[in-house]
């Protein structure tokens, strides 16, 4: 009887567990698909890895996090050796108290697929699965992100240890999203699999030995191909072009990887759950975040910034203006600085009182949808010890997790007003990898280059609080864009080019650098005059170049930059065929140059820099282009320290953020409708005096 007894309450238990399980189910799979801008509220947590704690501490970690208010964790992606700890065997208890234990907490987890850390039973048994670079060099074990990622072997166990994940956590309703993979390159592999698959990539690409002879000039120095048996291996390969598409194979590898990876997650995932990736601080030239944005459900970054006086929200915007630029919508930031950084100790740099919290609108501001910080609790050993966490060394409540708490209930309150920001810039910057590879492989001086000059670019539109944009080289959507800045597009098509044109004869404003549209697709010397197929919109042609030994003046001081009136590094010696010469180098040579010119073609206007500008002469030159394009008023009259960003919440609201970037109050007067400051529910009428204290903001919706 006792035995029957026991065996009716087991079935009855199951019975209940099995209908609650099915009920966990359908409720999941009730829910709409996940679409990026169509969140509940902003999302605010960590990343959080117990397998690194020096003692057990689950439950006091989970209780901190509920009185700090964190709403998501990140969870699994470093720990493949304990996901499956032998060839074949795979383990989830560990992890599973830790998902039952944050559902319990309603906590959200995001999970990640382990494949970039490799378990040392792996490395054992398959040492060919690592990178080997140019030179012999192997990336060993104890590093991360040191696979082959074309390596079939090393393929297979993570198609493996993917599908069982997801076949155990696919139903768990805690699960919202899965990351594939983390901060994912190609590493520089140049391993016999990943030259073999080159030769059948140029294959796909050229389909005849002949066009590629051609396209890439190998008759030069003798280097001619008959057959593609004759491809040699990479390593010491000089030609351009050669170089630029073993570059542009390099990001098709980690791009391969990642649509292969949430390839195999769409077939199990729910409707509800998303597919990401984090990026790694983009732009990055060494992957293609434009195609890798395609595979995935919303794009995700980790954006790492200076501290203390270093901190004036420009890399958080930058990043996040363009991780929103590659799908035109909302994104997730997955790392961020919670204190300290550093592989090291030699810089140190804890936060001052509210930075972590501004940094958190920083981010919101520019579309984020969820902010999370790496890590919640600083690391006892390796590497990243000195990397800290919300936690300090000693695990117990500090100043950030105050502030994090702070702004973890603030964000409860006001997160559904805020969230699926949708931003409407008529600014963009225009990004080209091949661009940088192509000026990398001829560089014109050792302290200038591609990325240089877009980083210069794009903080002249922060400081003067213009939103931003980017866009790409295959990008088709030009027109909507009053303004469009184009870095040296050293590496375009005639197509490209010739895009661009008809954007300014339609009635666009393009600013352009210097070394534009000299070399075609294939990083070859166009053969026709200089600026190639842009030739007509910018109203000049030249034939001579030079390097300039010392910076020079211009002439007259047009710009009244005084002692920034200064240009260097190169010059173009432009012959105008109708531009107007904004500046003219002042030397005796190349004085009869015009150093900056100004096309009208059509209904727009092409302004062109001819040399490498100052910081301050390159804000003046874009800021006079703002003007006349109608894209500045009052936010290019706050306060220096001051950033504001614009946009509309998902009830139609205009959003206002002022944020104050400094140690002292900055006093302003706000210009825009009457509204209210949804921090603190205060009525802010159209002219008002506004006080921001340091390291402070306002957040006002317009009524």
């Amino acid at each position: 009887m006792i035995a029957t007894s026991i065996a009716r309450s087991f079935f009855l238990a199951a019975i209940l567990a099995l209908t609650f399980f099915h009920r966990c189910i359908s409720a999941a799979q009730s829910k709409p698909a996940f679409a990026p801008d169509k969140m509940e509220t902003v999302l605010y947590g960590v990343a959080y890895y117990p397998e690194y704690m020096p003692y057990e501490r689950l439950e006091q970690d989970v209780r901190l996090m509920e009185e700090a208010g964190i709403a998501v964790v990140r969870l699994g992606e470093s720990s493949w050796g304990l996901w499956e700890p032998e060839d074949g065997r795979f383990e989830y208890a560990w992890m599973d108290r830790v998902i039952d234990r944050m559902q319990k907490a309603g906590i959200k987890v995001i999970l990640g697929t382990p494949t970039y850390s490799i378990p040392a039973w792996m490395y054992k048994k398959h040492p060919e699965i690592v990178i080997t670079r140019f030179g012999g060099q192997t990336i060993t074990f104890g590093y991360r992100q040191n696979t082959d990622l074309m390596n079939p072997t090393y393929r297979f166990y993570c198609e493996r240890v993917i599908r069982k994940l997801l076949e155990h956590y696919r139903n768990n309703p805690t699960v919202i999203g899965w990351q594939i993979d983390n901060e994912t390159s190609s590493g520089a592999a140049a391993n016999h699999d990943v030259q073999e698959g080159f030769v059948s990539y140029l294959q796909k690409k050229f389909k005849t030995v002949d066009e590629m002879n051609k396209d890439w000039g190998l008759n030069y120095w003798g280097q001619r191909l008959n057959d593609w048996t004759e491809i040699p291996p990479q390593e010491g390969i000089i030609n351009p072009g050669w170089k630029l598409e073993w570059q542009r194979y390099q990001q098709w590898m980690t791009t391969d990887f990642l649509g292969w990876q949430a390839g195999i997650v769409n077939e199990y995932k729910r409707p509800d759950q998303f597919v990401t990736h984090d990026l790694a601080g983009p732009p990055r030239a060494d992957v293609n975040e434009h195609d890798i944005a395609r595979m995935l459900d919303i794009v995700a970054v980790n954006p790492y910034h200076g501290t203390q006086d270093q901190f004036d929200g420009l890399d958080s915007t930058m990043r996040g203006d363009y991780s929103r630029s590659l799908k035109q919508t909302n994104y997730l930031v997955t790392e961020t600085n919670a204190q300290t950084i550093g592989w090291d100790s030699k810089e140190q740099f804890p936060p001052y009182d509210g930075q972590l919290r501004l940094d958190v609108y920083s981010h919101l501001s520019s579309g984020a949808n969820m902010v999370e910080y790496w890590h919640w609790h600083s690391i006892h050993y390796g590497q990243e010890t000195y990397w800290k966490g919300v936690l300090s060394h000693d695990l117990e409540p500090d100043r950030a997790y105050a502030e994090v708490s702070r702004t973890a209930h603030e964000l409860k309150r006001i997160g559904p007003k805020i969230v699926d920001l949708k931003r409407s810039n008529k600014v963009a910057v225009l990004y080209s990898s091949d661009s940088y590879y192509g000026i990398e492989f001829m560089k014109f001086c050792d302290t200038v280059n591609y990325r240089t000059i877009l980083n210069q670019m794009y903080g002249a539109l922060y400081r003067q609080n213009v939103g931003v944009d980017f866009i790409f080289p295959e990008s088709t959507n030009l027109s909507y864009y009053k303004v469009i800045l184009v870095p040296p597009l050293y590496v375009a098509s005639d197509e490209v080019l010739n895009r661009l044109g008809e954007y300014v004869r339609g009635g666009g404003n393009l600013i352009v650098a210097f070394k534009s549209g000299f070399t075609n697709e294939y990083n070859t010397v166009r053969w026709t005059m200089a600026p190639g197929p842009l030739r007509k919109a910018a109203g000049f042609r030249y034939q001579e170049f030079s390097s300039l030994a010392k910076p020079l003046a211009l002439k007259d001081d047009p710009f009244k930059t005084g002692s920034d009136n200064h240009v260097s590094d190169w010059a173009e010696m432009l012959i105008l065929e109708g531009a107007q010469p904004l500046a003219f180098y002042d030397h005796p040579f190349f004085g009869k140059y015009a150093a900056l010119t100004q096309n009208h073609f059509g209904a727009g206007t092409l302004t062109y820099e001819g040399t490498v500008l100052s910081d301050t002469l390159q804000a003046k030159v874009i800021l006079d282009v703002l003007r006349k394009a109608g894209v500045t008023g009052p936010d290019q009259q706050l306060p220096a320290p001051v950033r504001v960003k614009h946009g509309t919440n998902r009830a139609g609201g205009i959003i206002h953020y002022y944020m104050n970037y400094s140690s002292d109050p900055q006093t302003f007067q706000y210009p825009y409708k009457a509204a209210e400051d949804i921090l603190t529910n205060t009525e802010i009428a159209p002219a008002q005096s506004l006080t921001l204290k340091p390291w402070d903001l306002v957040i006002l919706e317009e009524k």
